[in-house]
């Protein structure tokens, strides 16, 4: 008896949601009902994504370090950094990763020179909400291109320090004193430094971030920080062939989806705390598959005094 030869079954989002309408006893028709279904689907991954690490959304990124630079902004859809070290002579056959703490926002606080120089040993992960937010805002006199001071009419609205945007560049600056931002850091993520004109509004920008202490002694290839990321589920959309998941959780997804639409179905409201037991039990055995299946070594550390 020969078998398909093929491993490739997957199901685009409207064979999904025909599935999920099928459990809630009802056809799906309409539209309206494929859209209420998407909206559903999108605040499922966003449970799924409370509810722990997701290994197929790990990814791994670099930052290169510049001399003198305190903060740098970490990619918008960053959910959290699962890991991170400082690499040294990266490329090379002294290629080092050196471990880098991570500290809290209150550990953070109490460091008293926070623009000392040397090799970082410590990282504040910033999470963010990634939006733009318009001021009224505006530069009190035109800025050049190199300017790391940019006056303003009215800074009592900002932050001490923090991400603003003019005109499509992004700008930190890392404090600010007499309607003045001082020590800014031009052209980041990717933007070009520019003049600005004498009148150009600010727009306070909120990106995911990282701060490092010391900040790096040395730019250029110096220091890179390498970090593991979980990054958000790709939405569900009507031009995307399939899902941002794996196959393994294709029932678990469904029964999701199923009990979210039960909610909102009067055939299937009866059987919505059965359509969650069900649930759970499929995301519980999908999560008992995702997880990591390396050895887990405990070593004491001793200090001595």
């Amino acid at each position: 008896m020969s078998t398909s030869g093929t491993t490739l079954f997957n199901l685009p989002f409207n064979e999904i949601a025909e599935e999920c309408y099928e459990r809630c006893g009802v056809e799906m028709r309409t539209g309206y009902q494929l859209r209420t279904a998407r909206r559903s689907m999108n605040l499922l991954t966003i449970e799924w994504e409370n509810r722990g690490i997701n290994l197929w959304t790990i990814e791994q990124g670099e930052i290169p370090l510049v001399t003198g630079q305190v903060s740098y902004i970490i990619p918008d859809d960053t959910i959290d950094l699962l890991d991170h070290v400082i690499r040294q002579n990266e490329g090379t056959n002294n290629q080092q990763d050196i471990n880098i703490t991570r500290i809290s926002e209150t550990m953070y606080s109490t460091i008293p020179n926070k623009l000392a120089q040397g090799r970082p040993i410590q990282v504040w992960v910033n999470r963010q909400n990634a939006q733009t937010n318009p001021t009224t805002v505006q530069t009190t006199s035109a800025i050049t291109a190199t300017a790391t001071s940019i006056p303003v009419n009215n800074a009592s609205t900002l932050a001490s320090a923090g991400y603003i945007i003019i005109n499509g560049e992004q700008i930190y600056y890392n404090n600010v004193e007499n309607n003045v931002l001082n020590l800014c850091i031009r052209g980041l993520n990717g933007t070009t430094a520019s003049t600005q004109a004498s009148g150009s509004f600010l727009t306070v920008y909120n990106p995911n971030n990282i701060n490092v202490w010391p900040t790096p002694n040395a730019g250029g290839g110096g220091y890179t920080f390498v970090y593991w990321r979980l990054r958000r589920i790709q939405d569900s959309t009507s031009g995307a062939p399939n899902e941002d998941i794996p196959f393994r959780a294709l029932p678990a997804i469904i029964a999701g989806l199923t009990y979210y639409l039960s909610v909102k179905v009067p055939e299937a409201m009866a059987r919505s705390q059965d359509l969650k037991a069900q649930y759970e039990e499929q995301f519980n055995m999908m999560g008992g598959e995702d997880r990591e299946k390396a050895s887990l070594r405990l070593v004491p550390r001793q200090m001595f005094y």
